[in-house]
């Protein structure tokens, strides 16, 4: 019997609301996450046991997004660096896969900690942790997966999970067909362990189970439910229900208290009301979301945030839902105002690469990734073709009054005469994901092939940075 825990997306580094004490929040969930897997250890070997008892945990197993950008700062990395100590102290492997926040063109952090024999990271090659044996695939973008071709190495281990990190079939925002990868996968997997979706859950695809371990911070308002990791069982011992060979326990863990305060407001009804909703709850050192609906006069969400900051919170912020019309015919929605930018921009006629570069501006994606992904996702467009198709429809109906500043080389400069290096198609959580190959001569790529270097390069500005998936 195998059993691990099942842990991902835990976005060490993001200065969530600009506030350093978030930063630090997200480190300290991984870092519960490791002490949990260190006392299960420490009480096995207590007990005096030779094998693994029932609350031992053989390994933590990171679905991808250890970290929320591509350039950690070096806190972030210190504070990584001593849970993986930690970890491999008490004997307890860390496995894990690369992201797409994390993932950068060249070596990859992960291939920094299994330099220093504190991390694996998990590929076409099985890793046999006690009777299951571990594979790994990268993110890939969404536009790169018809050249996938998912080989994988065999094993005799008696169970076998693949991780990876991605939106599958059956769950919320899926991109990505996990029937497809079970059906051309030549090794038969007994679960699918992933991260990404913040959200945990868990399915049954084709008598494979398939889970998400959800996210160990909160990093989005959306995101109500309580944070926590999963604790995944293998083998003909597994204490599931119906026999099967893997069983899937969800565990919580204790994060900082996100208040959620709802004021819907009547007729007559302001900042008052608003005032009276948060009074009522107990918003000590905790991030205070309110959401304002109904009537009601105006509400500044400056007074609202100051007022929740007297009473002990550590971050507020306010979302007026109400939609307020003005004398004229313009409305404006509070609720959505990417709502008023989409519509304005699908009325100026931009061409289909202009509109891959709003997306990306206008995305989740990290500040520090945006330059990079423009440029990956404009040499996509230049190897297609595509993006000379759509500058001439544009100066077409430009009828000569565009001005096309284009040197004819396809090649746009990076500050230091660099041309573009790669293309990554990615949306929402595709960004910066992992590159699955550039070999053109061959139609598909394998899942070994997504794997790279060991180089640790620099990246253009000098600033030494590890990069896309292997």
């Amino acid at each position: 019997m195998t059993r691990i825990i099942h842990t991902g997306d835990t976005h060490i580094g993001y200065r969530q609301y600009h506030s350093p004490e978030r930063r630090a929040d997200f480190l300290d969930a991984f870092e519960r996450v490791v002490a949990d897997a260190v006392d299960s250890a420490e009480r096995d070997s207590a007990s005096g046991r030779t094998q693994s008892g029932d609350d031992r945990v053989d390994a933590v197993v990171h679905a991808g997004d250890l970290f929320h950008d591509r350039r950690p700062d070096l806190p972030d990395l210190l504070g990584v660096l001593s849970a993986l100590r930690t970890l491999d102290d008490a004997g307890v492997p860390f496995l894990a896969v690369v992201g797409n926040h994390e993932s950068t063109r060249g070596g990859q952090w992960l291939d920094l900690f299994e330099s220093l024999g504190l991390a694996t990271r998990l590929g076409a090659e099985p890793v046999v942790v006690g009777e299951t044996a571990f594979y790994g695939l990268d993110h890939v973008p969404e536009s790169r997966r018809d050249e996938l071709a998912y080989e994988f190495a065999p094993h005799d281990a008696g169970t076998a999970a693949l991780v990876s990190h991605g939106l599958f079939e059956p769950f919320s925002h899926a991109d990505w067909d996990t029937e497809t990868v079970l059906r051309e996968s030549t090794v038969e997997f007994d679960a699918m362990l992933l991260g990404d979706n913040h959200a945990a859950d868990t399915a049954r695809v084709d008598g494979t189970w398939v889970t998400y371990c959800g996210s160990t911070e909160r990093a989005s308002a959306d995101e109500r439910d309580g944070r926590g990791y999963n604790v995944v069982t293998f083998g003909a011992d597994a204490p599931g229900d119906d026999g099967a060979a893997v069983d899937v326990r969800r565990r919580a863990l204790e994060t900082r208290p996100f208040v959620f305060v709802d004021a819907d407001l009547g007729p007559g009804e302001g900042i008052d009301r608003v005032r009276d909703r948060v009074r009522e709850r107990d918003v000590t050192d905790a991030v205070v979301i309110v959401e304002v609906t109904g009537e009601g006069e105006p509400v500044a969400p400056a007074a609202v945030e100051e007022f929740a900051a007297e009473r002990g919170a550590l971050v507020a912020r306010v979302t007026d839902r109400r939609e307020v019309e003005t004398e004229g015919e313009l409305s404006v929605s509070f609720a959505d105002p990417d709502d008023a930018v989409r519509e304005r921009v699908a009325e100026l006629g931009l061409s289909a690469a202009a509109h891959d570069v709003d997306d990306v501006v206008r995305g989740e994606l990290a500040d520090s990734n945006v330059r990079e992904e423009v440029k990956l996702r404009l040499e996509e467009r230049l190897e297609e073709g595509a993006l000379g198709e759509s500058l001439d429809a544009t100066a077409e109906d430009g009828d000569d009054d565009t001005d096309a500043d284009s040197d004819g080389e396809g090649e746009f400069d990076d500050g230091d005469g660099s041309a573009p290096a790669g293309n990554d198609a990615a949306s929402d959580r595709e960004n910066d994901a992992a590159d699955a190959g550039d070999d053109d001569d061959a139609g598909t790529t394998s899942v070994a092939e997504t794997e790279t270097s060991d180089e640790a390069p620099t990246d253009d500005d000098g600033q030494l940075t590890l990069g896309d998936s292997r």
